[in-house]
Formats: structure tokens, C-alpha cells, sequence
């Protein structure tokens, strides 16, 4: 399993732009997963990093969580307005792993509430996923030129530049 920490380390550049790009739009990310029927589902969604991962929780019975339990494979794309991404953007996907610990959660519930407020200490988490980021892409756009990063687990990032 490749965590959010081990991917920072191998994927520096990808893992900054994400970084930036989620702190920017207060944690907001597009979660894609897979419906039953095969087709796509797009949720917007908060991620986690946390205590060296990347985490995909939420509300209980959300139908996100239904298809990452059936087809654990996930993509992850930070939320963007800005049609000439100045800001870069990025994106990561892999598969997830639904983590029952609750002293992990309960350690997750105390840090999302000293962060923010909102409070769920004490109660029990239906699911909580991990991710394995198995690959990762990013842009950055600017000086009349567009970089596309890439990674790929046991690679080494790869800078495409585009004029």
C-alpha cells in the first residue's frame, strides 16, 4: 500500500500541487467511483490527510461509499473554478481499504474537531477508507507553457511540458 506520506516522498511536485489545491478550497475534491451499473459517480467530498494517509470518510449510507465497498478502485481530483488553472490542479487514484480502528477514528473525530468544529467524537464510523494511491497526475499552467506531471507507483515523476 502506497500512503499519502510514502507518495509525498516519491511524488513531491504532484503531492504539493494537491496539497496546495485542497487547502485552497477548504479540503473540497471530486471523488470518482464506480455504480453498480458501471457507469461513473462523481461526489464532491473532504478528504483527509492524516497521520501520514489519505482518507475517504463521510456521512453513513452515502451511495460513494456503497460503490468503493463493492469496487474499492477510487480517483481523486481537487476542486478547480479557474478555467486557466493558475493554480495547477491534481489528481490521484487507486484503490481503497475500509479501516476499522476505532481508536484511529476516534483519534480522527478529536483532530476534525479541534480543526473545524464539527464533532463526531465518540461515535462509531461505518466506514473509514485509506487510500493506495497507485498513481497521480498533476497541471500547472504558466510562462506560456503547461507542465504535466505524472507518477506511477515504482516510477519516478515525470515532467511533460507542453508549449
Amino acid at each position: 500500500m502506497t500512503t499519502w506520506q510514502e507518495f509525498s516522498e516519491v511524488a513531491p511536485r504532484i503531492a504539493e500541487i494537491f496539497v496546495r489545491r485542497h487547502t485552497a478550497t477548504g479540503n473540497l475534491c471530486m471523488l470518482g467511483t464506480l455504480r453498480s451499473d458501471g457507469f461513473p459517480r462523481i461526489s464532491p467530498m473532504e478528504p483527509a490527510l492524516f497521520e501520514g494517509g489519505l482518507w475517504i470518510g463521510g456521512m453513513p449510507g452515502t451511495a460513494k461509499f456503497g460503490d468503493l465497498l463493492r469496487d474499492p478502485r477510487f480517483t481523486l481530483h481537487t476542486a478547480t473554478v479557474d478555467t486557466q488553472v493558475g493554480d495547477g490542479d491534481a489528481k490521484v487514484w487507486g484503490y481503497v481499504e475500509d479501516v476499522q480502528d476505532e481508536a484511529l477514528h476516534q483519534r480522527y473525530a478529536q483532530a476534525l474537531f479541534e480543526r473545524t468544529g464539527f464533532d463526531v467524537r465518540g461515535q462509531k464510523f461505518d466506514h473509514f477508507f485509506a487510500a493506495d494511491i497507485v498513481g497521480a497526475a498533476a497541471v500547472e499552467v504558466g510562462g506560456g507553457h503547461m507542465d504535466v506531471t505524472v507518477w506511477r507507483k515504482g516510477e519516478a515523476e515525470t515532467v511533460i511540458r507542453k508549449h
